[in-house]
């Protein structure tokens, strides 16, 4: 099967990925984009571009008809789905195939086989692959259901037999929680996957979620390229990857690779495939699930084996062979991967929309950051908020945790909040240091009510005054502040940042230092010109490099890893009720209005849902946050709103 031409049916970083590999291969490249994507980087890197009109991922990167138009206008005959979206889509598969293109991906029977957590199970019994304990039957009765999850034994795991990604998945750990967790499961699923099935699983407590990377070819050739842990999740959604894992063995690897293998033989299957485990605190693992495509941690598996696995892929899909047996295929150092999104872990986890102002990742030996993004990308609403994969490789694990620590605080990415403070929180936590994070890290060492959002340092709060205080000063080329006839009064500047605000008294001297005060703590600063967003900064005589970048009336700075938005609010007018206090609800980010709860008049509690606002492949409920009536409802179902635009407004209680 020959091809010259692929066309990636997918977006970002990925994308860019993908093409990457085939272009050093001699392969030609066309992207697709959306509205919302015409200036991304993916577009840019491939040799062609065909867009798809449209922003919603239905309309563009889901729709197999717009696809397929896209490869013959641009004359590909192959198509690589990266991950998400229609990878794992037998149907889009064999459209392919009908069309006379070339799937760079597992057959549509494989995927099929996979597709179905409850099928794929009962297969996998078949072929003595460890299945954990529970319910895969047909009989899908709530009081069956039930009576199923009893015999198994509490704690139990009601979980979607369709899709994946946390979505229809419950744990129970009480009897009486039980028909709940049923009903809201099925719900869930069935509005997430258009099916409600479910399965039952024994819950395996402090478990590991340990994968194995597997390989086949159509010559019958299957072999496993090692694990990855892909313990540290948040919601079931993976986080930190690392490989190898820190709790396998030689003779674990061994047996785990070999049950894998035995699963991708029993479908028939041909690619890049992960049969993921669950690794019990005793040494026994369990199926959980194969992701038939190349997984977005895939990355550590190169870097530990020096393999393409993206090259394999396009040698698999071309009829050649594997290009290493089982015994040829060797592991050296160790690599740990996270994810960084724009997102606010300290509201929520909240994803974040808008315009990357600066991004300048980090480079140097044994690190690699997959990304597509640039100087002034928009982040928009309509898709998963991954900015990147930050990635690090060393002799020892040790050595690649404190590397990717230190990448991470090195990356420099300036305009939408970020999660990258708290990444690096993660990496350099004495749990997951010693290599004993579980699947219940994030839960026990980082539970919501413990994020705090970080305040600005003294250095954070004078730099940004030092920076305003020049940019007025040459702006009008005359000191700022009051004259009066014996000395000059200092400055008086007002900084904000987030909810917190500080006072400064600022005194430029002759010599350039500024005296100034934080609050009542004297310091003393020093400012360089900027340069590329870079600036050098003396406070109380200690040299250090910052990252700055004007935003209107704001400065973002990021200093020591930690970047912040500081707003001068010096002649900012007296604040007055908040969105809260007034009954104004607002969308916190872009999105779709997909659903509306309540319509005018209808007297409403604290905490009720009053709309649904989809936005970054999430749902969130805009909640009343009082007892009221509501007043108005300005949106309708389907509609697209900006962030902080009014969703609803309510006449509170008492008021």
């Amino acid at each position: 099967m020959t091809f010259s031409k692929i066309l990636i049916a997918n977006r970002g970083e990925i994308a860019c990925r993908v093409a990457r590999t085939a272009a050093a291969l001699g392969y030609r490249t066309v992207a697709v984009f959306s509205d919302a994507d015409q200036d991304a980087l993916h577009v840019r890197v491939c040799d062609e571009a065909v867009g798809l009109p449209g922003n919603l991922a239905a309309e563009t990167y889901l729709d197999v008809g717009k696809l397929l138009a896209a490869a013959r206008a641009a004359g590909a005959d192959a198509v690589h789905p990266g991950y998400g979206f229609l990878s794992e889509n037998a149907a889009f598969a064999q459209a392919c195939a009908d069309a006379g293109l070339v799937f760079i991906g597992p057959p549509p029977a494989a995927i099929d086989a996979m597709g179905n957590k409850a099928a794929a199970k009962r297969r996998m019994i078949a072929a003595d692959v460890p299945c954990v304990p529970g319910y895969q039957g047909t009989d899908q009765r709530d009081a069956t259901l039930a009576a199923e999850a009893l015999k198994i034994g509490l704690p139990v795991m009601v979980k979607a037999a369709a899709g994946g990604g946390g979505r229809g998945m419950r744990l129970v750990n009480d009897k009486a929680d039980l028909a709940e967790a049923i009903r809201t499961a099925r719900d869930e699923a069935t509005n997430a996957f258009g099916s409600g099935e479910l399965i039952l699983e024994k819950a395996v407590v402090n478990a590991r979620h340990v994968e194995i990377q597997v390989f086949a070819d159509s010559h019958g050739n299957v072999v496993h390229l090692g694990e990855r842990d892909c313990s540290v999740q948040r919601r079931h959604q993976k986080v930190i990857e690392e490989a190898p894992s820190p709790a396998v063995d030689a003779a674990l690897r061994a047996r785990m690779g070999a049950a894998a293998v035995a699963a991708a033989r029993a479908i028939g299957y041909r690619g890049a495939g992960t049969v993921e485990f669950l690794l019990g605190e005793d040494g026994a693992f369990y199926f959980l699930e194969m992701n038939t495509r190349l997984q977005v941690e895939h990355p550590v598996t190169e870097m530990i084996t020096g393999q393409d696995l993206v090259a394999w892929q396009l040698r698999v899909a071309a009829g050649d062979a594997l290009p290493l047996t089982q015994d040829q295929i060797g592991f050296g150092g160790h690599a740990i991967e996270v994810r960084l999104y724009a997102e606010d872990p300290y509201n929520g986890f909240l994803p974040q929309t808008g315009t990357v102002a600066v991004w300048r990742p980090a480079a140097g030996a044994g690190l690699r950051v997959d990304h597509g993004v640039h100087d002034g990308h928009a982040i928009s609403p309509f898709y998963d908020p991954m900015i990147a994969k930050v990635i690090a490789h060393g002799a020892t694990r040790a050595d690649a945790c404190r590397k990717l620590a230190r990448a991470l605080e090195d990356t420099v990415v300036l305009g939408p909040t970020t999660n990258k403070h708290l990444l690096v929180r993660m990496l350099r936590h004495p749990v997951f240091v010693a290599g004993d994070a579980t699947t219940a890290f994030i839960g026990q060492h980082f539970p919501p009510e413990s994020l705090a959002a970080p305040a600005p340092t003294d250095a954070h709060w004078a730099l940004a005054a030092g920076l305003i205080y020049d940019a007025a000063r040459t702006r009008t080329g005359a000191l700022l502040g009051g004259w009066r006839n014996s000395n000059p009064t200092a400055t008086l500047i007002r900084l904000r940042a987030g909810d917190l605000r500080q006072e400064l008294h600022l005194d430029r001297q002759a010599d350039g230092t500024m005296r100034l005060t934080v609050g009542e703590r004297p310091l003393t600063l020093r400012v360089g010109t900027p340069v590329d967003s870079r600036v050098r900064f003396a406070l109380d005589g200690v040299w250090r490099t910052a990252q700055a970048q004007a935003d209107g009336d704001a400065w973002l700075i990021e200093i020591d890893g930690l970047a912040l938005a500081l707003t001068d609010v010096t002649h900012e007018a007296p604040r007055g009720a908040d969105a809260a206090g007034d009954g104004t609800l607002r969308a916190p980010m872009d999105g779709r209005i997909v659903a509306v709860k309540v319509a005018a008049g209808e007297a409403v509690v604290r905490g009720q849902t009053l709309v649904v606002l989809e936005a970054m492949k999430m749902q969130h409920q805009i909640r009343a946050a009082a007892d009221g009536t509501v007043a108005s409802v300005p949106v309708k179902e389907g509609e697209q709103v900006p962030a902080r635009a009014v969703l609803a407004t309510m006449t509170l209680a008492g008021a």
